[in-house]
């Protein structure tokens, strides 16, 4: 892995790729041996990873996140926090499947927020209702 194999991964100081805010057990994988960190950030081009173990910018390891591993260099440090800059552009897919998200079901009920001030509700709505303030306390009119 060499260093011209990585994408910039800034434009004039903004990214480029979404990121997604999670929370998650990732390893690195160094020539000096295997660190624990947390996903903190992800996205297409990069990470951002907490661990004791900081290795120094430049460094070059494997980021490993459950089956999906991608070369990466460290691109920051700064105290507990690296960023990674992957050595390519991960599939969007590969995000997805480490925040557990597919694609949305059209075929499936979506939630709804239950309606609120005059808003048309449906029978079955209405009786949900109902029910939910008969189990508080509270008596809710019938048609």
């Amino acid at each position: 892995m060499g260093a011209e194999q990585f994408i910039d991964g800034q434009v004039a100081g903004k990214r480029q790729a979404k990121r997604a805010r999670v929370l998650l057990a990732a390893k690195l994988q160094t020539a000096n041996g295997e660190i624990d960190a947390r996903l903190r950030d992800l996205s297409r081009k990069g990470a951002l990873v907490e661990c004791r173990d900081v290795p120094p910018v430049g460094t070059e390891l494997i980021f490993n996140r459950g089956a999906t591993s991608i070369p990466a260099r460290v691109a920051w440090t700064g105290s507990d926090r690296v960023g990674l800059e992957f050595a390519y552009m991960i599939d969007e897919h590969e995000v997805l499947v480490q925040l557990k998200r597919t694609t949305i079901d059209t075929n499936q009920p979506r939630f709804r927020r239950p309606r609120l001030f005059g808003e048309q509700m449906s029978h079955h709505e209405k009786q949900i209702a109902r029910l939910w303030g008969a189990s508080v306390g509270i008596a809710i009119p019938g048609e």
